[in-house]
């Protein structure tokens, strides 16, 4: 008998990079609780969802730094729609500030995309250390 053909339409790095998005939602939210934090959902994607990306692609063999980095541009992407629809309700909008919306969203998403790939490289650090001390006390007893 033939087995169904598994196809994934996502790289894997995508895939993984969705997935810390995704599972670094409820992190977010229970950080928010905290006094005084000033939290976004755009932010903690591309720290902790990054970081989440990392060690899954690390435990999946693949490049911590890929996922990471897909990470950090959907939270860059995610938070600068956000500020967009929340800034469009309520600013008017004049070429200076079109202008500045612009030229600042540009460099947001080409900066997060950086902090992704250094929270991923640490995330999949961790997991390697931590996979690796795991396996080494599990083979001396």
């Amino acid at each position: 008998m033939v087995s169904p053909l598994r196809a994934h339409t996502l790289p894997p790095a995508w895939r993984f990079a969705l997935i810390g998005a995704i599972a670094s939602l409820p992190a977010i939210d229970v950080l928010n609780w905290l006094p005084n934090s000033e939290g976004t959902i755009g932010g903690g994607i591309m720290i902790i969802g990054a970081f989440v990306a990392g060690v899954i692609a690390a435990i999946r063999s693949s490049d911590p730094s890929a996922a990471g980095l897909r990470a950090g541009f959907i939270g860059g992407v995610l938070g600068l729609l956000i500020f967009i629809v929340a800034a469009g309700t309520t600013a008017t909008w004049s070429l200076r500030r079109v202008v500045f919306v612009v030229f600042a969203g540009g460099l947001v998403v080409c900066v997060a995309p950086l902090f992704g790939l250094g929270f991923g490289r640490v995330g999949g650090w961790v997991a390697n250390t931590v996979g690796s001390r795991w396996t080494t006390n599990v083979d001396a007893s």
